[in-house]
């Protein structure tokens, strides 16, 4: 039995990865395609042909619309989408990048910036507009973990400020960069040192830079595990992170939106500050904002 063709195409565009849902009649996933051909490695004439790679030949002789979230609204990416300011709702109006291929009817979403302070998002908005798809009346902070996660304000629909945290980032560069990867194991865990290494940090952030270097003393001198010492790497690193957001987590309720060993590490160290955030699965609910998107273009057109 043959797959049905779509009827519109739901498009998550990351940095390193593509994911592409091949959507139904009924709004619902068909299938979910995967691509290690994200932004990074794409010139803005090669997003047309990716996408044609993974997907061309499950089209429809008409035109399928394909709703694109991410960084393929880049301004190094398939076409730059300008950021919407807050305070504002999920944007859900794309730009219609050029295509050759006339099966194609493409649109990319764009993103949302903040002046004070600098602060841009690409994606992450469209996670929130799923959320908010299915619970309007949110009001509290969604928590995005990730390389670059976000600490986000919402209230009344609306995306009323943000705040963006390098700690993934930090952590990959010390882990693989810096001296402390001599001292670090690839996985493992200890969760009574990552909480000690939270509670650090969090109460004396000004501590952060020599909490680091004592890493590697502690492997050197006191031979150290290295998985515990991954385990305070984190702790220390998100540690100081909630002690910069403590104005986004204290005294709200908070949603995580994720499920992974990171969400819940998240979730592990909130829960020490009397904060006990629900977590909540991504991938369910980035279909779904590129989903309210999808019937709100439907409906304009």
């Amino acid at each position: 039995m043959s797959t049905p063709m779509p009827k519109w195409l739901a498009v998550d565009w990351g940095t390193t990865r593509l994911r592409v849902w091949l959507m139904g009649a009924d709004d619902m996933p068909i299938e979910r395609l995967d691509s290690d051909r994200g932004m990074g490695q794409l010139s803005p004439e090669g997003f047309e042909p990716a996408l044609l790679d993974l997907v061309g030949e499950r089209l429809a002789p008409g035109q399928t619309p394909v709703v694109i979230c991410g960084m393929a609204g880049a301004r190094q990416g398939w076409a730059e989408a300008p950021y919407v300011a807050v305070p504002c709702e999920p944007p859900v109006a794309g730009i219609r990048p050029p295509v050759s291929d006339p099966r194609l009817e493409v649109y990319i979403l764009p993103g949302i910036k903040q002046d004070r302070p600098a602060d841009v998002m690409r994606g992450e908005e469209t996670q929130i507009a799923g959320f908010l798809a299915q619970e309007p009346r949110f009001d509290g902070v969604l928590c995005l973990p990730g390389t670059h996660t976000k600490w986000v304000h919402v209230s009344a629909r609306e995306i009323v400020s943000f705040r963006t945290f390098m700690t993934g980032e930090l952590f990959a560069l010390l882990s693989r960069q810096s001296v402390l990867r001599h001292s670090l194991a690839e996985d493992g865990w200890e969760d009574a040192v990552f909480a000690d290494a939270v509670g650090d940090t969090l109460s004396r952030p000004a501590g952060l830079a020599s909490g680091l270097f004592s890493l590697r003393a502690g492997s050197l001198l006191n031979g150290t595990e290295a998985a515990a010492t991954r385990a305070r790497l984190s702790g220390l690193l998100i540690g100081a992170e909630l002690s910069a957001a403590r104005p986004y987590w204290l005294g709200q309720e908070v949603v995580i939106l994720g499920e992974d060993g990171l969400a819940r590490a998240y979730a592990a160290a909130l829960g020490p500050q009397g904060v006990q955030p629900r977590l909540m699965p991504v991938d369910g609910v980035t279909r779904a904002g590129l989903t309210a998107a999808y019937r709100q273009l439907s409906s304009s057109a």
